[in-house]
């Protein structure tokens, strides 16, 4: 798949599909709610080839995580208003708002690791205060 954008240092973190032009190619999630449903197994600049997976229920899958996560908790992705934190997972957040599960960790896990994932394309998140 190409690259949309500069992916370089990105393996772990969830990208969506998109294109230019027709063209398929694939960038990080600009929107909380984006469907950011593969995962960067191989990195590269824009416009280069780049390899991707797609998290699927049956396979389990390692993402960059941003903060901490303990086996059995919702996982979202993390706020892509900073801009570093594009395409990393995090625990569904207490705060108010509406989120999309996208797995579930399968293991305790420390901001930046590469934390063990089940796929499991939740979906929308209403967490009220």
């Amino acid at each position: 798949m190409l690259a949309g954008e500069d992916l370089t240092g990105k393996v772990g973190c969830l990208v969506k599909m998109g294109h230019d032009t027709g063209v398929p190619e694939v960038t990080l999630p600009a929107a909380n709610s984006d469907l950011a449903v593969y995962v960067l197994m191989e990195d590269g600049a824009d416009g280069k080839l780049v390899s991707v997976r797609p998290v699927q229920p049956d396979r389990n899958v390692r993402v960059v995580l941003k903060g901490t996560c303990n086996p059995g908790d919702v996982m979202v992705l993390a706020d892509v208003a900073t801009a570093a934190d594009k395409g990393k997972l995090r625990l569904l957040p207490a705060t108010a708002g509406t989120y999309r599960g996208l797995g579930i960790a399968e293991q305790a896990g420390v901001d930046g690791q590469l934390a063990l994932i089940r796929p499991a394309l939740i979906g929308n998140i209403t967490v009220a205060q």
